[in-house]
Order: C-alpha cells, then sequence, then structure tokens
C-alpha cells in the first residue's frame, strides 16, 4: 500500500493521543509524510467506559498525504464503547445502528485490534450493548480482520514483577498495543524505544516499565504468528520521500504557529509579545512561548481575554512585535480592543484557533465559523487583514506571515487555524532563518525627526511607526477620530469619510504584496467531472479538497489569503461553468465570495460536525449533481 489509515481509539485514560503520536512521530522519522487527528471527547473526563468518553487519534502515512484520511484501515479498540463508537460513526447512539460503509469509521477489510479483556459485561453495560457478542450486535463484516488480544492480562503478566501497582500497571497497556502495531508495520524497535526514552526523559521512572510492555507487545505479534496480515508502504517505508533535502520533523500546528511567531521577530529585530489567555484549544501556544525566555519572549496570561489583547497593544505601541491568541469566544471578547489597534493604527498579530460554537459549543471539536467574525465583528467600519492556515506544518509560515504584514503595514491581522490544524500533526522540514522572506518593520524617517504626528503617512497610505523612547517623535496616539493632516482628534463629518477610506485602502493595497491565487489541477480521470468545474476552499479543508480534486479530474482554488483577495481571483473564478465552495460552516466565505463577485454563480457544499471533511463524501455530492 502506498498510503494507509491507523486509528487508535479507547477511554480518555487510555493513552490514545501519546500512542498515536509517538506512532505518527516514527513513521515521519522513516520517511513518510503523515497527517494526524486527535478527536478528544468534549467532556473533560466522561465516566470510565462510556460513549462520550472514547477519545481518539487517527493518522494517514505513506505518500502524497493530503489528510488524516476518511475509514481506517487498522483499528485499535482499547474498550466497548471505542469499539461501537469506531463501527458505528456519528450513529453510535441510535439503538438499531449496524455497520454501514457510510457511516463505519474503518473500511470493510480492515484490521481491528480489540483488548477482550475489556468486553466484559459490565463493560458492555456502560457501553449500551444489549447482548454478549458486541462484534454480531454491530453487524461487523467476516471481511474485518479481528485481533482479539488480552491486553490486560497481557500488560499485567509483563510486569507482574516490577513492583507497580495495578493502576500504574493499566497506565501501561497502551505500550503494548503500540508494540503490536510497530510489529503490524514491521517498524524498527531500536528507534521505537529511542523515541519513548525521549518522551519520557523527564520522567525517567517510567521508561524502563513502558519500554518492557512495548517490547513483550512487538514479541506478541512476532512470536506467536498472529493471524493478520502485516502491512509494508510500497516505496515509502525507510526511504526519504521528499523533494527538499533538510531536516524534518513532525510538528503540530500550535506548535508550528509558536514557532513561526518566533522566527518572524527574529528576522524583524523585535522582541515578541504574546499578550493571552487560556482557552481551548488555543492554549499550547501561549505554553510554547512561555518557555522561550531563551528566544527573547514575553509571555503574559493576563487575567481574561480583554486584558490579553489590550496587554498586547500596549507592547505594539511600545515597538514590539505583539501577538494575541484566543479561539471564537475569546476573538468575540477582543473584537472592541482589536478595534482600537485598527483606529490607533498599531501592528498585532491575532491568531484566532476556531473550535465548535457557538459559546461553549464543542470546545474540542474543528469547525470554520469564525469566517465572518474575523471579517466584520468589530464596530464601526473597522478593516483588518484576514489569512489562513491550510495545514498543521504551514502554521508555521502563515503566523510568519501574518507578523511580516502587520510590521510593515500597521494593521491587525487576524490569522485563523483551526482544532484540527492546532492538534494535528504534519510532516514539516525545518527551515534556516536565512531562508525566509525579509521583514521590514514600517519605521520613521529621520527627517520628521521634531515635527511627527501619528497622522502622517507613506506612499503606501501606511502610518510611520515611532514608539517611546525615539527623542524627537513624541506624540499621542488615540483611539478617537483623528484629524487626518495633524494627528489630533476630529468630529469633522468630511475627515471622519476621509479617514475611513485611508484606513480601507491601506488594507486594499496589500493585495499588491501578497502572491497571486494558484490553481491545482486534479490528477484523477475525472469520472463525471469537467475541468470546467472548480472546488474553492480556505483554511484547514485544503488537504481535503485536493484529494477530491485528484479523483475527480477537477480543479481546485485554495485560499489563504482572505482580506485582502488575491488580485487575480475574480479571473480565476469567472475560468469555470461550475464553482463549488467547500466549508466547514453554512457558507461563510461563499457569501462573502459573492458580495465581492455578484456576477459569479457560486455554489455550496458544507458540513459542520465538529470533523473534518471526508473526501468520499465532497467527490459524491459534485458527481451527484
Amino acid at each position: 500500500m502506498k498510503n494507509i489509515v491507523v486509528r487508535f481509539c479507547g477511554d480518555s485514560g487510555d493513552g490514545m493521543q501519546l500512542t498515536g503520536n509517538m506512532f505518527a512521530q516514527l513513521a515521519a522519522e522513516m520517511g513518510n509524510e503523515i497527517s494526524t487527528l486527535p478527536d478528544f471527547p468534549a467532556e473533560i473526563r466522561a465516566p470510565q467506559g462510556t460513549l462520550g468518553g472514547v477519545s481518539a487519534f487517527q493518522v494517514e502515512l505513506g505518500k502524497e498525504v493530503y489528510t488524516s484520511g476518511d475509514k481506517a484501515d487498522v483499528v485499535v479498540a482499547m474498550n466497548a464503547a471505542a469499539l461501537k463508537v469506531c463501527t458505528l460513526g456519528s450513529h453510535f447512539n441510535h439503538p438499531e445502528a449496524r455497520f454501514d460503509d457510510q457511516f463505519a469509521l474503518y473500511h470493510r477489510h480492515a484490521i481491528v485490534i480489540v483488548d477482550t479483556d475489556s468486553l466484559t459485561d459490565k463493560d458492555l453495560e456502560k457501553a449500551q450493548y444489549h447482548t454478549a457478542n458486541p462484534f454480531e450486535e454491530l453487524g461487523v463484516p467476516e471481511s474485518v480482520q479481528i485481533v482479539p488480544v488480552a491486553l490486560t492480562t497481557l500488560t499485567k503478566e509483563a510486569l507482574k514483577e516490577s513492583g507497580m501497582d495495578n493502576k500504574a500497571v493499566l497506565k501501561c497497556r497502551n505500550m503494548f498495543a503500540l508494540g503490536l502495531i510497530y510489529w503490524l508495520f514491521d517498524e524498527p524497535m531500536e528507534k521505537a524505544i529511542h523515541l519513548l526514552e525521549e518522551k519520557f526523559k523527564k520522567k525517567p521512572a517510567l521508561v524502563a516499565p513502558n519500554t518492557k510492555v512495548m517490547v513483550d507487545g512487538y514479541n506478541y505479534g512476532q512470536n506467536l504468528a498472529l493471524n493478520v496480515q502485516q502491512v509494508h508502504l510500497e516505496e515509502v517505508q525507510g526511504k526519504d520521500v521528499q523533494s527538499t533535502k533538510g531536516t524534518y520533523t513532525s510538528i503540530a500546528g500550535n506548535k508550528a504557529t509558536a514557532w513561526g511567531l518566533i522566527a518572524a521577530a527574529e528576522k524583524a529585530g523585535k522582541r515578541l509579545f504574546l499578550g493571552s489567555y487560556p482557552i481551548t484549544p488555543a492554549t499550547d501556544i501561549l505554553h510554547e512561548l512561555a518557555g522561550r525566555k531563551d528566544m527573547n519572549v514575553m509571555a503574559v496570561q493576563a487575567e481574561d481575554e480583554i486584558a490579553g489583547v489590550c496587554t498586547a497593544i500596549g507592547a505594539a505601541f511600545a515597538g514590539d512585535l505583539a501577538c494575541t491568541s484566543t479561539s471564537g469566544p475569546g476573538l468575540s471578547l477582543k473584537s472592541e480592543a482589536v478595534g482600537l489597534a485598527v483606529m490607533a493604527e498599531l501592528p498585532l498579530v491575532v491568531i484566532d484557533v476556531q473550535r465548535g460554537g457557538p459559546s461553549t459549543g464543542l470546545p474540542t471539536k474543528t469547525e470554520q465559523t469564525d469566517l465572518l467574525q474575523a471579517l466584520y465583528g468589530r464596530n464601526g467600519e473597522c478593516p483588518a487583514v484576514v489569512i489562513a492556515a491550510s495545514s498543521s506544518a504551514n502554521c508555521f509560515d502563515y503566523a510568519y506571515e501574518a507578523c511580516k504584514i502587520a510590521l510593515e503595514n500597521m494593521t491587525p491581522v487576524v490569522l485563523l487555524t483551526d482544532t484540527y490544524l492546532a492538534n494535528g500533526t504534519a510532516l514539516w522540514r525545518i527551515p534556516k532563518l536565512a531562508e525566509l522572506p525579509e521583514i521590514k518593520p514600517q519605521s520613521v524617517p529621520e527627517e520628521l525627526k521634531g515635527k511627527y504626528n501619528p497622522a502622517l503617512r507613506d506612499e503606501r497610505g501606511v502610518r510611520y511607526w515611532a514608539y517611546p523612547g525615539l527623542e524627537g517623535y513624541e506624540h499621542r496616539n488615540i483611539g478617537l477620530e483623528r484629524d487626518a493632516e495633524r494627528g489630533t482628534i476630529s468630529t469633522n463629518p468630511e475627515n471622519h469619510e476621509r479617514m475611513v477610506v485611508a484606513r480601507k485602502h491601506k488594507i486594499e493595497q496589500i493585495a499588491d504584496a501578497i502572491p497571486e491565487l494558484k490553481v491545482i489541477h486534479g490528477e484523477g480521470l475525472g469520472g463525471k467531472c469537467t475541468k470546467d468545474t472548480l472546488l474553492v476552499g480556505w483554511g484547514s479543508t485544503e488537504g481535503h479538497l485536493h484529494a477530491a480534486a485528484n479523483e475527480l479530474g477537477c480543479d481546485l482554488a485554495h485560499f489563504n489569503y482572505i482580506c485582502p483577495l488575491p488580485k487575480n481571483t475574480r479571473e480565476v473564478l469567472r475560468g469555470y461553468k461550475r464553482v463549488i465552495v467547500c466549508e466547514l460552516n453554512t457558507g461563510q466565505f461563499a457569501a462573502y465570495l459573492r458580495s465581492q463577485f455578484p456576477e459569479i454563480e457560486i455554489e455550496q457544499y458544507n458540513e459542520i460536525q465538529g470533523q473534518p471533511f471526508a473526501v468520499e463524501r465532497i467527490v459524491h455530492f459534485v458527481q451527484s449533481e
């Protein structure tokens, strides 16, 4: 196989995220491209063994990986609830539901490894089974290769002389399952052991027992010659499949975002300041930057979202690269302060890691529902730049780009990522600082010394940036409307309109500096689809739409720059008979494009289920219309 999808699932305390991450990391180190989907329950800690407490981690690995996969080829189910959720998909709460190719989270020819010790009568009752045979009740097809393994018993046996208590022993079950998966994929155990040692280097007491259990899991598969086919990835296993030479690693979107901010500050010669407040799923950005004092980073956990953004605005006034991070509810709270940064024309990067809403909503699930809030969610005529990352890896690139645009154009920039990108991981080539685009922060000319005022602009219409400590450039910067010539407070009607137009023009001219929209040509045979069809998306859906375009044989235009749009957007869209905008909301980007290009007929494909797209559903929609 050239690509394969593996899904680890179990209770929230079963270590599925750690297990999946370790497997994905080793796959990346062996030269595979990867894309991952951590799928957390929305509850902080649902009752153990229940359907609401199932936690999962899915990874696709191989060559030309665009998504974390639609359906799994290999499943590890640590308990009865996990087996049910994986088998029934979104219908797991329906009492009469049975395995269905449309809803199941694995193929009908998949390998399903199940902990038989977790299929007791009590476990089945918690997971709302009605019979003693879960496989028959769920309608699992005979073509599925079920591998029953007594994971709990085998783990206890492996550690019976360790001196560990029963609770600590049971926490190692996931490592036995991981060792079994390493055997299934014929992975080198020496590398796996080294990776485990790195994971637990701050807790050395855990290294020996987890290593023993993992090795025992590997040997269990090898020695007993389990009745299951081993999996080999053609032309990928053990080879470097990257077209660009360099050092590669697996990186999560939030960490990539944080590193992009650090790199931009270093390139711009600025101190990085983050004013933030913890919120799922954005908190990891704050965590990462709080530990980087060695890179001259200042991270402040403020008392609330409003204080977080206001401290960042103060840092921008003082001459720093200023950022604030949040999710949808926090972006709502920050809206007035972002308006202050627009009025004061200060550089500010606002990172919104989107999640399911409204209100508390689905805090661990993914959506693209903050787009219109990012574009228009401020009072008055209040334009700001909006860009979006499209993979966990390029969160680095667009965090860097957000900083570049903000510093060079004296404007707030909203960077949209989402839960899928933030928690997921992808293979990433570590760039050298010299390779990154130059950042030239806006400054103030020497000839304005002694006669500077905050209304003065360069030929692009961008306000000059003078900050405290520069002798001869003392000034006031205000949140009230300013006179276009002197920078003093003004309530003059004509002046207000002039300033509204000036701030709007400043954003529009940024289109001259951003890349034109590129069209990706699908490589498939086409089927019912033709080259007259254009799929359109933005943000985290790029991989899924790219895979769909390849299968359909149609073209794809994917947007990372949303406000302003690339200058050739109208030209691209007008070149197709059928334009289909696909997004994880009810049609926000489609509505935005219609407002900009009313002459273009636009179709929509929308999902709002807290999960990424499934490629097969996009293909079905396009071919059935």
